[in-house]
C-alpha cells in the first residue's frame, strides 16, 4: 500500500519567512501594458491595485533547482510528497490599507494549514500560507493563499477537451470584461511572476504529462481579470476584503468573459465564463 500524503508530511513544519521589496513601479507598469491600460506609467506613492503585489518579492532560483515540471524541487513552503504536482486553488484578502508604491514593504510569510482530502482524480493535499505586508511598521495586508497538491504517481488525469471555435459565453452582469488569451500572453504573464511552471507554455508536457487539452490560463491572471472588474467600473471604491475561488482551467485561445454584480455599494460578485463553464473562478469583494 502506498503511503498517504497526509504521511508524508506529518513532520513538516517549516518556519516563518520574511523579506523585503521597495515595489518599484517597473512590474506594475508592465502588468498594465499586458492589460492594455491607457496610462501605463505608475510613480512612487501611487496606490498598488488589489493582488498586483502578486508582481513583488519574486524569487529567481538557478535553473538547476527546477523540477521537471517548472517548479523549484524544494522550497520552504512546497510540502515533501512524491512526483508533487501543483494547482492554485484560490484565496483570500483582508486591505487595512492599500500597498504604495515606493516604499520600503515587508513580507512574513508562514504555514498556516494542512489538510488531505480526497478529490476526483485521487489523494489531495491543501496548504494554507499566510502571508502579511507592513510598510512603515504597520501591517497593510494580510492573505491567505490555498495551493492544492497531488503526486504524480500513478495514471495521468485527462481533461475534457476543447473546441477549435470558441464562442463567447453569456454575459450575467452589468460588468464585463472579455478576453482572449494568447501564447503571447500566458508566456509574458509568467515572466512578469516568475513563473516557470510549464503548463502555461510547452504544450507536448500539457498534453502528454499533465492531461490538459492544451497551455492552460494562470489562475493568479483569472483573479486579476476579475479585480479588474473592480478597478474599471468601481474606482472610487476601496475593497477592503476580497476572495476568490479557482473551480476549471481555462485554456488559451478560449473566449473568457469576467463580469460581476455589484451589490448596493456594499461589494461584488465576480465570475470568470467560458461558452462551456459558467464558473471557471469566482470571487467576492467587500467595499471600505
Amino acid at each position: 500500500m502506498h503511503p498517504t500524503l497526509a504521511s508524508h508530511v506529518e513532520a513538516w513544519h517549516p518556519e516563518p519567512d520574511t523579506c523585503a521589496d521597495d515595489l518599484t513601479p517597473g512590474p506594475t507598469t508592465a502588468l498594465s501594458a499586458l492589460l492594455d491600460l491607457p496610462g501605463t506609467t505608475a510613480k512612487p506613492g501611487d496606490p498598488l491595485p488589489p493582488l498586483w503585489h502578486w508582481l513583488y518579492f519574486l524569487r529567481w532560483a538557478p535553473q538547476r533547482d527546477l523540477g521537471p515540471d517548472g517548479h523549484l524541487r524544494d522550497a520552504r513552503f512546497l510540502p515533501p510528497i512524491p512526483e508533487r504536482r501543483r494547482m492554485f486553488a484560490g484565496g483570500r484578502c483582508e486591505i487595512t490599507a492599500p500597498l504604495r508604491l515606493g516604499e520600503p514593504t515587508e513580507r512574513v510569510s508562514s504555514l498556516a494549514a494542512v489538510t488531505p482530502k480526497q478529490g476526483r482524480s485521487g489523494e489531495l493535499l491543501f496548504v494554507t500560507e499566510r502571508q502579511e505586508f507592513r510598510q512603515h511598521g504597520s501591517t497593510c495586508l494580510v492573505e491567505e493563499q490555498d495551493i492544492v497538491y497531488r503526486s504524480g504517481e500513478g495514471s495521468t488525469p485527462r481533461h475534457p477537451g476543447i473546441p477549435g471555435k470558441s464562442p463567447a459565453p453569456d454575459p450575467e452582469g452589468p460588468w464585463q470584461l472579455p478576453l482572449q488569451p494568447t501564447e503571447t500572453l500566458l508566456f509574458r504573464f509568467s515572466a512578469l511572476t516568475a513563473n516557470a511552471h510549464r503548463i502555461h507554455y510547452d504544450t507536448p508536457y500539457c498534453r502528454d504529462v499533465e492531461g490538459y487539452p492544451g497551455l492552460v490560463v494562470h489562475g493568479p491572471l483569472l483573479a486579476l481579470l476579475m479585480m479588474e472588474l473592480v478597478r474599471r467600473n468601481a474606482p472610487e471604491r476601496r475593497v477592503r476584503s476580497l476572495s476568490y475561488r479557482l473551480h476549471r482551467p481555462a485554456f488559451v485561445g478560449e473566449r473568457l468573459l469576467a463580469d460581476g454584480t455589484p451589490s448596493e455599494g456594499r461589494g461584488a460578485r465576480l465570475r470568470v465564463a467560458t461558452h462551456r463553464e459558467t464558473r471557471h473562478a469566482a470571487a467576492e469583494v467587500t467595499f471600505a
